[in-house]
């Protein structure tokens, strides 16, 4: 889960300015934690509590306004009702790592995965990208082999074919699960560390701070853990109440 939130944070500068290239400096004074992190938090705290995902995530997102939420999830956050909208947007993406590092069956993943997404994205894409994410997650921890994790995450309907090189150059802002997590995947595939895969998903542009996310925490189930000096500078980012859960999850679910 370390992987996604400091993806998220390293991803935060360059979501609305991105560079093409991967030698930018990792942390200013301006890398924060976003929506990505906010929600998956929210998720791990589900898992670690047996808590309702939609009154959890919804609940999360009001104690921390402000953080980069879309626009069809802030009216749902701001609701009462707690139904879902046929998203396909990124957000259940996004905020699943949690699941892939929890859950000790493919299944129970992929079972998982889809109960986090669907208490807001519904649709079938919205679906299936959480579901990509938490299987790459789960494949690569378990497994160590990224053949297995690209035919597998391909098996679900994604181009795993392109090349960041062959991306790169055209590619633009694209909020949605079809436009982002196979971009996500590829970085990852495309790696030779945890911090190289951050670096190749914030290169590609586009929504960097949730693509960042979602390449790096599969690098992290893939890698084992990520750089020490990496996670120094997330922590400082994080309010006591995500750290503490931070904490927890890794004792409960150790990341190797």
């Amino acid at each position: 889960m370390l992987g996604a939130i400091a993806g998220d944070v390293i991803g935060s500068v360059f979501e609305f300015d991105n560079v093409k290239r991967a030698d930018f400096r990792l942390f200013s004074a301006d890398s924060d934690f976003t929506d990505d992190s906010v929600l998956t938090f929210a998720v791990a705290d589900c898992i670690l509590n047996s808590l309702d995902y939609g009154r959890t995530i919804r609940s999360y997102a009001r104690r921390y306004p402000g953080r980069g939420y879309g626009g069809r999830f802030k009216s749902w956050v701001a609701s009462e009702q707690l139904g879902p909208y046929q998203s396909f947007g990124n957000g259940s993406a996004m905020r699943v790592s949690p699941v892939g590092f929890a859950f000790d069956t493919e299944e129970r993943v992929l079972a998982e995965a889809r109960r986090s997404a669907e208490v807001t994205h519904d649709h079938p894409e919205g679906i299936k990208g959480a579901q990509a994410v938490a299987l790459a997650i789960f494949l690569a921890r378990t497994t160590r082999d990224k053949k297995l994790v690209r035919r597998r995450v391909a098996a679900l309907g994604y181009d795993l074919d392109r090349t960041l090189d062959q991306i790169r150059p055209g590619y633009a802002f694209d909020e949605t699960c079809p436009g982002s997590v196979p971009e996500a995947v590829i970085a990852f595939l495309e790696s030779e560390g945890y911090e190289d895969a951050v670096r190749k998903a914030v290169s590609l542009g586009g929504d960097s701070d949730t693509i960042a996310c979602m390449a790096g925490s599969i690098a992290q189930a893939y890698y084992g853990s990520v750089p020490a000096a990496i996670e120094a500078e997330v922590r400082e980012r994080l309010p006591e109440e995500f750290a503490d859960i931070l904490d927890r999850f890794n004792e409960r679910f150790p990341p190797r």
